[in-house]
This record gives structure tokens, C-alpha cells and sequence, in this order.
């Protein structure tokens, strides 16, 4: 059974619920070693002094911080230790706000809150109030050694701790050119609008997750398997195809894929629409370019015309 980060408690108000928290995720990504292309050996990175090449053990490393080229401060370990928070075994809820107010470019990494013995009421209690409420709860977390902003929120049977971002973390998106004004400036009609959302309507569903696979992990996987099962891994395994140039053009008719999507009753698929436009363009250039494919044609011809003639008066000479 996994063991909890801490053992402490969760506060709102005057009341306190004992906790531990617990890691709302499972890592399931594929580890890889760097080995040695000439021997298979691993390969060892070692901590060396940049000037002098020799390799430093961990008790002679300090942390610094570049705040010029060059130019470093160090830290010493009680300096590292006076900016750390005091309470680090606590989740003391600072505000309640709605949750449809949180952008959802705020939430980082989940965390689960599960009540320790005889804490299940307050527990309960917390969490049936938020789920009625529609409100999560603000405050502040120790995770290790660092404090982390999160909200508190009700998920099925489950307290939820999620992890916020702070703004200084988020990209805005002013900062980059996106379309703005209204509907018509991009010759959008209100019967294009009504398709788009018959269409969306019609794709409609519940949120099922377990329907979603890491299929790139799964083919890797394979890979891996089919290597392992070869001798010592060293046959070449079949490469996957070329991933096709993606091609796309500016002039889209909507209410045609539209139309077309609402017929499938279900997404547009990129691949297939991807091929079509590839196969549109190829078309248009082979349209624009017959004069060319003829003339290459037509030049070996030319030449062995002149061939002949040339060679016809060697052989009467002769």
C-alpha cells in the first residue's frame, strides 16, 4: 500500500479533520538508460569541477544563484531554511470560492485527502458542503519542502487536493495575436454557427476516461517486447511509416465538412481530411505542370532523331 507524503491535518474554520495526503497519480512513463553504443555498458555521470576536470564529491557541492554571467551568490543551508514555511503537516483552507471561477489553466498535479480514524464525519462534512455549494476551498500546502497554492474539492467519494499554478507561472495570452472581434469580421454565418453547434450536440457525451488509452506508450511497448524476444535486442525492428507533410490551406469550406461531419455523426477526422487536401494539391500541380512532363518526355526522342541522322552518313561513308 503507497505511504502518505504527511499525516496531519485539514482545517476550515474552527474545525479539523485529521488527514494524510497521498499522490493523486501514477507515473507510467517508459525508463530508459544511456548506454555506451560500442559495448552496451551504462553509462555514469559524474559531478566535475568545469575548470578542472576532477570530479567532486557531494559534501563540497554548495547552491548558488547566477544573477550575473559568472556571477554567483551562495547559499548557504540556513538561508535555504528561513525561507521555508513553518507548518509543513497541514492544509488550512484560507477562502471558499466557486469552482466554475478557477481557469482550469490553474490546476497542476492532484493530491487525495484521506481521513484518518474517527475523522470520517468532519470529512463528510466538508465534503457534501462543497459538492452542494459548488465551492473549493483556497489554501496553502507543504509538499516535501516546498509550499504549493491548491484548492480543495469534492470528487465522488473523495477529497481532492489540487495543486494550483501561481499567475506568475501562466502564459498570457495576450501576448500572442489571436483572433478577436465578431463573428461576422470572418465571414461566419449564422447558419455555419447553427451546423457548427448541431454538430458538437450531436458528438455529444459523458466524460469517460477509461475509454482514452497512451497508445504511443502501448506501440513502444510493443517495440520493446518484440526487441526484448530477439537476440540480445540487436535486430532491426521494421520502421514505423514516414509521418505525411501536413498540408493545409487558409480557404476552408465549413459548411461543407460541417454537413459532411454531421452525415458521419462523429469528429472529422485530421488524417483523412489531411489526405484529401494532399491529394487536391497534387492534382493542382499535376494539372499546372503537364507542358513540362511532356517536353521531358519528348526530349529523348529529339535526341535519337538527331542520333540517327548523324549516324546515317557514317554508315554510307563506310
Amino acid at each position: 500500500m503507497a505511504r502518505p507524503i504527511w499525516t496531519g491535518t485539514l482545517s476550515f474554520g474552527l474545525l479539523n479533520v485529521p488527514v494524510s495526503l497521498m499522490s493523486g497519480e501514477r507515473r507510467t512513463d517508459l525508463q530508459f538508460r544511456m548506454l555506451d553504443s560500442r559495448d552496451k555498458k551504462p553509462i555514469r555521470f559524474e559531478r566535475v569541477n568545469a575548470d578542472t576536470g576532477e570530479e567532486v564529491p557531494w559534501k563540497d557541492i554548495v547552491k548558488a544563484f547566477e544573477y550575473d554571467k559568472g556571477s554567483y551568490v551562495v547559499l548557504e543551508e540556513g538561508d535555504i531554511k528561513s525561507a521555508a514555511p513553518e507548518s509543513h503537516e497541514t492544509v488550512e483552507v484560507e477562502s471558499f470560492v466557486d469552482a466554475a471561477q478557477i481557469d482550469p489553466r490553474y490546476f497542476e498535479k492532484p493530491y487525495l485527502l484521506v481521513p484518518g480514524k474517527k475523522a470520517e464525519k468532519g470529512y463528510v462534512l466538508l465534503r457534501e458542503t462543497l459538492r452542494s455549494t459548488g465551492k473549493v476551498g483556497i489554501a496553502k500546502v507543504v509538499v516535501r519542502t516546498r509550499e504549493y497554492l491548491c484548492a480543495v474539492m469534492p470528487n465522488d467519494d473523495a477529497l481532492v487536493l489540487m495543486i494550483l499554478r501561481y499567475p506568475q507561472e501562466l502564459v498570457d495570452p495576450a501576448d500572442f495575436k489571436l483572433p478577436d472581434g465578431k463573428l461576422s469580421d470572418y465571414r461566419i454565418s449564422s447558419k455555419e454557427t447553427a451546423m457548427a453547434e448541431q454538430l458538437i450536440e450531436s458528438m455529444a457525451g459523458d466524460w469517460d476516461p477509461t475509454q482514452y488509452h497512451d497508445e504511443f506508450r502501448a506501440r513502444l511497448q510493443d517495440v520493446l517486447t518484440k526487441r526484448i524476444k530477439q537476440d540480445g535486442g540487436s535486430t532491426t525492428v521494421e520502421d514505423e511509416p514516414t509521418p505525411r507533410e501536413d498540408a493545409s490551406t487558409n480557404v476552408v469550406d465549413f459548411m461543407s465538412l460541417l454537413q459532411k461531419s454531421l452525415e458521419a455523426n462523429k469528429r472529422t477526422p485530421a488524417k483523412k481530411t489531411a489526405g484529401k487536401t494532399v491529394k487536391k494539391a497534387a492534382t493542382r500541380k499535376a494539372s499546372k505542370e503537364p507542358a513540362r512532363k511532356t517536353a521531358v518526355k519528348k526530349a529523348p526522342a529529339k535526341a535519337t532523331k538527331k542520333a540517327a541522322k548523324k549516324a546515317a552518313p557514317r554508315r554510307k561513308a563506310g
